[in-house]
């Protein structure tokens, strides 16, 4: 069994260090950087000439959630755009903070509806925590 991974292991590595590799060089159109500031913000952003958009800022603000390890986390929102494979632009905008890392874009999936049945089931629950503590 062993024998057989590095085999597929070296077929794999050997086509990949076989494949042609074209290296086309990519103007930087615009470019634009400031900061780190000392107070932790900064912002950048660029374009490349094969269509590529980058743009990003970031800044310290007070967290709303008391956090005393981090008081002023980083406030971050950007967004880039580049050209799909199909011709289209793909875009994405971006926010992150103490929450997370919040992306919104058409191209990104979406979770279906949540049936009513399962949230008259949750409701349910949520209303009668009671019945848990029967059954044990």
């Amino acid at each position: 069994m062993y024998a057989l991974q590095v085999t597929i292991c070296a077929i794999i590595v050997a086509v990949a260090v076989s494949a042609p590799v074209t290296e086309q060089e990519v103007p930087i159109l615009y470019h634009s950087s400031n900061g780190p500031e000392p107070d932790g913000s900064y912002s950048f952003s660029f374009e490349t000439g094969n269509g590529i958009r980058v743009n990003e800022k970031g800044e310290p603000r007070k967290s709303v959630q008391q956090n005393p390890e981090n008081e002023y986390p980083l406030y971050v929102q950007g967004s880039y755009q580049y050209p799909s494979s199909d011709g289209s632009e793909i875009s994405l905008t971006y926010v992150a903070d103490e929450n997370g890392f919040q992306p919104q874009g058409d191209h990104l999936p979406t979770a279906p509806p949540i049936p009513q049945s399962i949230l008259r089931s949750l409701d349910y629950i949520a209303t009668h925590p009671q019945e848990d503590n029967l059954r044990k």
